[in-house]
C-alpha cells in the first residue's frame, strides 16, 4: 500500500483471546474454530467453522477465488459463474471496448455461452488448503543468525516445501511470513486460465459517481461484473479452447432476497491485501507528513492531464479510462487516509503506547535487555530513511509508472546476446505487447504526461538521483524541458506503432541492440540504473533492519499486553472479517443511514456529466417502481449498505455473507473517513461499503433482460 514498507514484510499474525471485537481484525479461516467461532455465533452466525473452512468437505472457501492479480471473486452458480466488482473486471471490459462497441458506456451481456468473451491473461485461483509450516520454514534458524543467513535458510526451506507439495506443479505453493517472520503458513492454490466475460452493466451503473463518489458514503454504485470459469472436460484447468466447458464448482453461494437491517451479522470472505496495524509512530509520521503528500501531488498532476484529454475525445476516454481509474483510486484513498489519521490523532496514540511500553520495560530487567533499544533504533532508522523514501516515491510514482517508460522496459530482452531462435521468440512476444500498448495509447497525452513527470522529478529530487539522460536537458537544450521531450518523441521508435513496425521488419540479431540507442529506451535504462545503483541497496538494508526490529517489537508488545487483543495483519491470504450492518456519524451534526436506494441515483442524475448520466431504461423502471421481487419490504429498491467489517484493498469483490451463509452483498469500497483502517482501525469511523445483492439481481433481470443468468442461481426468498 504505502511506502516502501512493502519491502519490510510488515505482515503480523497475532492470535487473540476471546476478547476480540467482531468489527476489527482479519482472521485466518484455518483457525476460526480455535479463536473466533464462538464469538461469531454469539454475534448471530448460525453455521460452524467447518462450513467456512474445511479440507474434508465442500465449504465456503471453495466458492472464493483470487480474481486476477488483486481482487476477490465468488462462485454463484453450479456453472462456474463468478461475481466480482465492476472495477475488478474493468480492464477486461475496457479491452473489449471500441468506439463501435463501447461496452464501458453501454454495458455488455452475453445471452448465451457462445457470446461470452475470452480474456487472455486473466486467471482465477482457488485455495485448496492452508497449513502452519512454521517449524519446517524455520528449520536450522537460530536467534543469533543475522538477517542474511536467516533469510537464506528460510528460502531453502520454503523451496523444499514448494517441491514437496506442488504435486508435479499441479498446484502453486505460497509460503507467507506472519509475526514478521516468527511464524509461516503455506497456501496451496490451483489456477484456472480460461475466464470469460459474461456481463457488465453500463458504466453509469457499474461506475456510477466515478471518482467523485469513490471512497465516499452515501454511495449508489452497482459495482459488479460477471465472468465464467471454463475447464477441460474433466473439470481441470486448461488454456482457452472452444472445447472447454463451464467449470463445476465444489461449492457456490446461495443468494438471499431477505435484505439487511441495522445490527444484522455480516461476514466478508476474501483476500485483503495489506494492513499495517503495528507500525510505530515514526512510520505513521513519515506516511502522513512525507510519503502521502508527495504521492498525492504527483497523481493529481497525472489525473488532470488525462481527464482533460479524455473529456475532449471519446477515443481517448476509452483508451485511458482504466489507467485513470487506477491512478485515481489510491490518490483519493491517500487523501482520506491522511484525514482519518489526523482525526484519530494516530501519531500521538502510537507515541503514548510506545511510552507505556518503554516505562514497562524499565520495570522488567530481563525484558529491557531484549527490547530496550528497539524504539531508539526505530527512531534512528526512520529519520535516516525518510529522504530515501521520498526519492523512491518520486522515482516510482513520477517516472517508472509512466506507461511509455514501462513499455520501453519490455525491450530490455533485446539488449543481450541472442540466437536467431531467441530473437524470433522475443520479437513475437514484443509484437503482442506493442499491439496491446498502442490500443490504449494516445501520443499527445503520453507526451504531456512525460513532460509533467520529468519536470516534477527534476524540480523535487536531488540531482544526485537524476537519470543520466537528464543532462541533455541542460547541455543540449539549454534547460528547455519541452525541447528535450520533443526530441524524445521525434526520435524514438517506441512512441509510434508505425515506427515500431518498421523496426520489427528490419530486426535481426545484429540490429537488435540498436534499441539501446533509442532515446526513450535510454531514459528508461537510466531511471532503472538510478534505482538499482543508488536506491535499492538502501531500501533493502532498511528492510532488513526494520524487519528485525518489528519482529522484536511485536513480541515485546505481546509480553507487555498479554490481555490485549491482537489480530493478523493482511498479506493477501484468505481471511474472514465479521461485524454488523451499522450507521455512523462522520462529523458533528452529520448522520449517515446504513443503506441507500434508487431514489438517490435519480437525485444525482445529470445527463451533462458522464459518471452521473443515468440510462433511460433505469429512469423508466424507477418511474414505474418496477422492481419485481427485488424490492425491499418498504417497496424501495435498495442499492448499497454499510457495515463494520474490517476490509482493505484486495477485498474488492468479496462476498458479504449473512448469518445463514447466504450472499447478501458485494463488498467494493470503504468510507473516506475510515480509509486509515489499514494503519489504525476505529469502529466509530470505519465502514465497508457493499452493493446490495438485490440491486445486482434487479439490474441483471429487469434492466439487462439477462434472466437466463438468474435461472442459474440459487435464490433464497
Amino acid at each position: 500500500m504505502l511506502i516502501k514498507i512493502k519491502l519490510f514484510t510488515i505482515s503480523a499474525l497475532i492470535f487473540l483471546t476471546s476478547l476480540v471485537r467482531s468489527d476489527e481484525g482479519m482472521w485466518i479461516p484455518l483457525l476460526l474454530k480455535k479463536y473466533n467461532i464462538e464469538d461469531m455465533q454469539k454475534k448471530g452466525f448460525k453455521l460452524s467453522a467447518e462450513d467456512i473452512y474445511s479440507v474434508n468437505q465442500a465449504c465456503m472457501k471453495d466458492a472464493i477465488v483470487i480474481f486476477g492479480r488483486g481482487c476477490t471473486g465468488e462462485l454463484i452458480s453450479d456453472k462456474g459463474l463468478v461475481l466480482t466488482n465492476h472495477h475488478c473486471g474493468y480492464g477486461q471490459i475496457q479491452s473489449h471496448s471500441t468506439i463501435e462497441k463501447d461496452y464501458l458506456t453501454n454495458g455488455f451481456w452475453a445471452m448465451n455461452n457462445s457470446e461470452e468473451l475470452s480474456n487472455p491473461g486473466l486467471t482465477v485461483t482457488f485455495l485448496i488448503r492452508m497449513e502452519d509450516v512454521t517449524e519446517k520454514a524455520l528449520e536450522g534458524v537460530k536467534v543469533s543468525d543475522d538477517e542474511v543467513r536467516r533469510e537464506r535458510l528460510i528460502k531453502q526451506n520454503i523451496t523444499k516445501l514448494e517441491e514437496e507439495n506442488s504435486e508435479g506443479k499441479k498446484y502453486e505453493i505460497s509460503v507467507k511470513p506472519f509475526y514478521y517472520g516468527n511464524e509461516y503458513y503455506m497456501f496451496v492454490y490451483q489456477t484456472y486460465k480460461d475466464v470469460r466475460l459474461v456481463g457488465a452493466p453500463h458504466s453509469s451503473i457499474g461506475k456510477f459517481g466515478g471518482d467523485t463518489d469513490n471512497w465516499m458514503w452515501p454511495r449508489h454504485t452497482g459495482d459488479f461484473s460477471l465472468f465464467r470459469i471454463y475447464a477441460d472436460k474433466n473439470n481441470n484447468p486448461a488454456e482457452y479452447s472452444p472445447e472447454n466447458v463451464p467449470y463445476k464448482p465444489k461449492m457456490f453461494f446461495p443468494i438471499s432476497l431477505k435484505g439487511v437491517k441495522k445490527g444484522d451479522f455480516t461476514m466478508v470472505f476474501g483476500y485483503p491485501g495489506t494492513t499495517e496495524q503495528y507500525l510505530t509512530s515514526h512510520a505513521v509520521k513519515m506516511i502522513m507528513e512525507d510519503s502521502n503528500p508527495h504521492k498525492i501531488n504527483i497523481r493529481k498532476i497525472k489525473l488532470d492531464i488525462m481527464k482533460a484529454d479524455m473529456d475532449a475525445s471519446d477515443a481517448v476516454r476509452i483508451q485511458y479510462s482504466s489507467k485513470y481509474a487506477g491512478v485515481a483510486n489510491y490518490w483519493k484513498k491517500w487523501i482520506g487516509e491522511n484525514k482519518g489519521l489526523k482525526k484519530l490523532d494516530a501519531v500521538r496514540k502510537k507515541q503514548e503506547l510506545e511510552e507505556r511500553f518503554s516505562n514497562w520495560l524499565k520495570t522488567k530487567r530481563e525484558m529491557n535487555t531484549i527490547y530496550g533499544n528497539v524504539l531508539v533504533n526505530f527512531e534512528k532508522i526512520y529519520r535516516e530513511f525518510t529522504p530515501i523514501q521520498t526519492t523512491y516515491d518520486y522515482i516510482s510514482e513520477a517516472l517508472l509508472s509512466l506507461d511509455l517508460i514501462k513499455f520501453a522496459g519490455n525491450f530490455r530482452e533485446l539488449s543481450g546476446e541472442l540466437t536467431e531462435d531467441q530473437l524470433i521468440e522475443i520479437s513475437n512476444s514484443l509484437k503482442g505487447k506493442a499491439k496491446a500498448f498502442f490500443k490504449d495509447y494516445n501520443l499527445p497525452t503520453s507526451k504531456k504526461l512525460v513532460t509533467a513527470m520529468i519536470k516534477i522529478y527534476r524540480d523535487s529530487v536531488s540531482t544526485e538521483y537524476h537519470p543520466e539522460a537528464f543532462k541533455m536537458i541542460n547541455s543540449k537544450f539549454k534547460g528547455d524541458l519541452n525541447k528535450y521531450v520533443d526530441y524524445l518523441f521525434e526520435n524514438s521508435i517506441l512512441v509510434s506503432n508505425e515506427k515500431l513496425d518498421g523496426f520489427f521488419e528490419k530486426l535481426s540479431v545484429k540490429s537488435a541492440k540498436k534499441i539501446l540507442e533509442d532515446p526513450v529506451y535510454k531514459i528508461y535504462a537510466d531511471i532503472v540504473n538510478v534505482y538499482v545503483d543508488k536506491l535499492l541497496f538502501a531500501l533493502r538494508s532498511n528492510d532488513s533492519k526494520l524487519n528485525t526490529l518489528y519482529r522484536q517489537y511485536i513480541n515485546g508488545l505481546r509480553e507487555f499486553q498479554k490481555d490485549k487483543i491482537f489480530y493478523p495483519d493482511a498479506n493477501f491470504t484468505m481471511r474472514i472479517t465479521y461485524g454488523q450492518v451499522d450507521d455512523y456519524y462522520p462529523n458533528d451534526g452529520v448522520f449517515y443511514e446504513h443503506f441507500t436506494t434508487l431514489k438517490g441515483i435519480m437525485e444525482k442524475d445529470d445527463p451533462a456529466i458522464y459518471d452521473y448520466d443515468v440510462p433511460q431504461k433505469l429512469r423508466e423502471l424507477y418511474a414505474k417502481k418496477d422492481y419485481g421481487r427485488y424490492a425491499d419490504a418498504d417497496g424501495s429498491m435498495h442499492v448499497c449498505f454499510i457495515a463494520s467489517n474490517h476490509t482493505t484493498g484486495g477485498n474488492s469483490g468479496s462476498p458479504v455473507i449473512n448469518a445463514n451463509g447466504e450472499l447478501i452483498g458485494l463488498n467494493f469500497d470503504r468510507n473516506w473517513e475510515g480509509t486509515m483502517s489499514d494503519i489504525m482501525y476505529n469502529p466509530d469511523q470505519c465502514r465497508n461499503i457493499s452493493m446490495d445483492v438485490r440491486y445486482l439481481l434487479f439490474i441483471i433481470d429487469k434492466f439487462a433482460g439477462a434472466s437466463h443468468l438468474i435461472e442459474e442461481m440459487n435464490i433464497i426468498e
